[in-house]
């Protein structure tokens, strides 16, 4: 107990002598970082109703396995649309409604 009352008073003993800025804040945000922004939320809201984003899928080929080939357009959505309802033996029927 008597080590909380001695902090307290130690604490309201101490000034402030000079304040230093850790980073500049600016005003209006960088037209990158706002086009960043606004295409992650489109692609957000993209995938929140289903759509796929094909682009960024074949961004990850590339980068990730050089090697392989992607899919063609047609199959990239033809295989998200049977990830997002099965219809194979012992699964869903194709559409859940």
């Amino acid at each position: 107990m008597s080590d909380a009352i001695f902090a307290r008073r130690s604490l309201s003993t101490l000034k402030i002598r000079r304040c230093v800025a850790v980073m500049e804040v600016s005003s209006a945000p960088a037209p990158l970082t706002l086009r960043l922004l606004m295409s992650r939320l489109a692609q957000s809201f993209r995938l929140m109703v289903g759509v796929q984003d094909y682009p960024t899928y074949l961004r990850h080929m590339h980068q990730q396995h050089p090697g392989t080939k992607p899919m063609t357009e047609k199959e990239f959505h033809r295989y998200c649309l049977d990830a997002r309802f099965p219809s194979q033996a012992g699964k869903l029927g194709k559409c859940p409604c």
